[in-house]
């Protein structure tokens, strides 16, 4: 039985954080799910599955949002363990506990498996120096979200570039401060949750590259431009570090293939 079941829409960049940590610390994860658009006809419950007929009985009919269009089926067992109904998903194995957000299934996997590693710290003042990171990702990922989900939808406003322009710049800033300081990785001395977040976080941006035309069309510059290195020399060289390290290349490596392919 598996540890921890997942799920989500797919391929997810932030689920990236789970299966990273679960490479490094040896949790088995059930992780399911499907495209954005074919999770639309899903059931949502702990046993996720294409809907059915004999499934109306069990589930509710729902407003979808946050990238959701129409009515999604989800179950009153679904609601009470996620009661903001959103994805990612994550569930105890007896379906009973819901974790939601992805740096908080992120914290739940290093729980199950994290014993020497220190991923979330090995003390009180690291694990916090973590969750600040953590939590400045949480500023960043909303507004990338929000401009990602714009620009693929035809509704971005020069209010969500700008904002979205920002955020990165704050962010990506914080984080090239904190690997100036020559430790190596983000937090502290050792990789981490917050570098396992970084990656995650910076590679859903990546999804700003098919739409490249799209800006310059509006008379916009893609906020990751061909500049970016230059202004971001230690948080880019920690991005494509840790992007061909053993736990992580097998999630980046084909979706960022595949961005590639879409800008080609």
């Amino acid at each position: 039985m598996s540890q921890l079941r997942i799920f989500s829409y797919l391929p997810n960049p932030r689920i990236w954080k789970a299966t990273i940590v679960a490479r490094l610390c040896g949790v088995d994860i059930d992780l399911r799910g499907a495209s954005p658009k074919e999770l639309r006809s899903w059931l949502w419950d702990f046993d996720a599955r294409p809907f059915s007929s004999a499934d109306a009985a069990e589930a509710s009919e729902v407003s979808g949002h946050a990238g959701f269009q129409g009515k999604l089926h989800k179950t009153a067992a679904f609601l009470r363990a996620h009661p903001f109904g959103t994805v990612p998903a994550a569930f105890s194995p007896d379906g009973n506990i819901g974790i939601f957000e992805s740096n908080s299934i992120m914290r739940a996997v290093a729980r199950l498996g994290d014993d020497q590693l220190g991923l979330y710290g090995r003390n009180p003042y690291e694990a916090s120096r973590i969750d600040s990171f953590l939590d400045a990702s949480l500023v960043f990922g909303r507004d990338s979200q929000i401009y990602l989900l714009a620009l693929g939808g035809g509704s971005l406003t020069e209010e969500i570039y700008k904002r979205a322009s920002e955020g990165f710049a704050t962010y990506m800033s914080g984080i090239d401060s904190a690997l100036a300081a020559g430790r190596g990785f983000i937090a502290c001395d050792r990789l981490t949750l917050a570098d396992v977040c970084f990656v995650a976080e910076l590679g859903l941006f990546h999804n700003e590259k098919p739409r490249a035309k799209d800006l310059t069309k509006r008379g916009l510059e893609p906020i990751l431009n061909r500049n970016v290195v230059e202004q971001f020399p230690d948080s880019m060289a920690h991005f494509a570090k840790l992007s061909k390290h053993p736990a992580f290349a097998p999630d980046i490596d084909p979706y960022m293939q595949k961005i590639e392919r879409a800008t080609a």
